[in-house]
């Protein structure tokens, strides 16, 4: 298959070859590729043009790639937000509270979903916010656990949460 213009993905095929080119011949090749090239992305996902021509550079089946694109739980193949929150939804993190939190955020962010979903992935129409479930983030002594931006913020509450999210509108690094 021949990789479609990566232009849709926003990034170029010259910096895209430096990715590839720089990760080739080191283990872990595939991951390390995907893992730069989503980083890079304005959106931090992997779109199928990016696949599709890391596949053909690589000389690898887009199967291959997609494979491990859809096998590891940190590569998105969605646009995401400008800030990502994600929701443990373990057992100790359920009985402690974490289904409010949940409903609670999709409240504030103004978010609906398809009933019965599982797995959550919605992102705000101004794409400011994407917010996610997880099985488990194994932190459950900590529970209920939240993920903001990469950091994990323990106990959290309603009142946490909400603050939380006003010092990301607000462009402030809540600790």
């Amino acid at each position: 298959m021949k990789a479609s213009s990566p232009a849709s993905s926003m990034m170029t095929p010259t910096l895209m070859d430096l990715v590839i080119k720089k990760h080739q011949g080191k283990p872990g090749e595939l991951l390390g590729i995907l893992e730069e090239l989503q980083n890079r992305h304005p959106h931090k996902y992997l779109p199928a043009e990016t696949l599709e021509y890391v596949a053909e550079k690589s000389g690898l089946p887009v199967s291959q790639v997609y494979s491990v694109a859809t096998f590891y739980a940190f590569f998105n193949l969605k646009p995401q937000g400008e800030h990502t929150l994600v929701v443990c939804r373990g057992t100790a993190c359920h009985t402690r509270g974490s289904k409010s939190l949940l409903a609670s955020l999709k409240k504030i962010l103004n978010l609906k979903e398809e009933e019965g979903a599982e797995k959550i992935f919605l992102t705000t129409a101004d794409k400011k916010f994407t917010i996610k479930t997880v099985a488990c983030f194994g932190q459950c002594a900590m529970a209920p656990v939240v993920e903001v931006d990469g950091k994990m913020h323990s106990h959290v509450t309603e009142m946490k949460l909400k603050g939380l999210i006003d010092a990301l509108v607000k462009g402030e690094k809540k600790k």
